[in-house]
């Protein structure tokens, strides 16, 4: 009888060894994944913060490049349309003035293209040609910058200039108001083409993100706005396009980067002359291009800091492009909370 309470004690004691080793064991789990977690956060912070130290960097590395230009010329550099290597005179209008007309030239063309074939993947094509398309549509993504500029270079401008610049100049270059945009020599390069070239080169990127974002809108909802009748332009006006708005500008502005900032494809074909005209089949430059063609030849300091300022300026446009759109997005969430 005596010996039931000593077994009985002795399953008790090492019960608690067993419980206390338990803890043990859970605490020291605890302790690992306490530690790893903390390991993981700092790695990804500092991938994170690795993007904006790079960003800052850049930043850095162009302003002290572009401030002796700025010393020389002042705020006058951006307003003066004047590039002379030989007397070192410079102004960054020019290459200014032919990258945006190339990026808006572009985005005015690509815009309608992008969404039209965007919702024709997505909204109308039979089952059986939507994968071919779309996967035709990714691989001119994936096509060489250079590529399409020796294609336009010998293959699409002489066709514009010899067809499709004469046919625009007996057209709109009689009307007034826009007539004088379509006036002048027809050489197949200019403004104009470089517009064109950039439009093809950001179709295929519009189109896939706004395929995408198409695609992701809830089936539910497409076919709750079909049964009560609408039809497919209205689902695509009333249901697609409001909830998929903040990623066709996403998608917008990613072409508009691309654009912006584009080089080998604008060099062959924008025509590299420093000059501003008011017709689009004139020559002209842009950042990208001014950078491209002389910055391995630039031998005094202003020229290479002129350089580096042109780099700062385009720099300065895209953070501008980018933050207005976000402004933009900002102001369709606040009208939409307000309805």
């Amino acid at each position: 009888m005596n010996a039931h309470p000593a077994l009985a004690a002795d399953e008790a004691g090492q019960a608690a060894l067993q419980e206390e080793a338990r803890n043990v064991a859970l605490r020291n789990t605890m302790r690992v994944q306490r530690i790893q977690d903390f390991i993981f956060h700092k790695v990804t912070l500092l991938f994170a913060a690795s993007v904006l130290i790079v960003l800052v960097g850049i930043i850095i590395s162009l302003a002290i490049g572009a401030a002796p230009a700025f010393r020389e010329f002042g705020a006058s550099f951006l307003v003066t349309n004047e590039w002379d290597p030989v007397n070192d005179k410079f102004g960054a209008l020019i290459a200014i003035t032919g990258t945006l007309v190339t990026s808006i030239i572009a985005l005015l063309v690509a815009f309608p293209i992008s969404f039209g074939i965007a919702l024709f993947l997505t909204e109308i094509c039979p089952a059986w040609l939507r994968r071919p398309m779309g996967m035709a549509v990714e691989l001119l993504a994936g096509v060489p910058s250079i590529i399409y500029g020796m294609w336009g270079l010998f293959v699409f401008a002489p066709l514009f200039g010899d067809t499709i610049q004469p046919f625009l100049k007996k057209t709109l270059g009689v009307l007034p108001f826009i007539g004088p945009f379509f006036q002048g020599p027809t050489m197949g390069l200019g403004l104009l083409t470089a517009g064109l070239i950039l439009a093809v080169m950001i179709i295929p990127f519009i189109a896939s993100v706004m395929r995408d974002v198409f695609e992701i809108v809830p089936a539910v909802l497409k076919e709750s706005a079909y049964g009560l009748g609408c039809t497919k332009w209205e689902v695509v006006r009333k249901i697609v396009l409001p909830y998929t708005r903040a990623g066709v500008v996403g998608g917008v502005m990613l072409g508009l980067g691309r654009a912006l900032g584009e080089t080998m494809a604008v060099t062959f074909v924008i025509g590299n002359a420093n000059d501003i005209k008011l017709s689009l089949f004139s020559p002209g430059n842009s950042i990208s291009s001014t950078l491209a063609n002389e910055f391995a030849e630039a031998s005094s300091q202003l020229h290479v800091s002129s350089l580096f300022a042109l780099g700062l300026i385009l720099f300065a446009i895209t953070f501008i492009v980018l933050t207005a759109a976000k402004l933009m997005l900002v102001g369709m969430s606040r009208k939409e909370g307000v309805k």
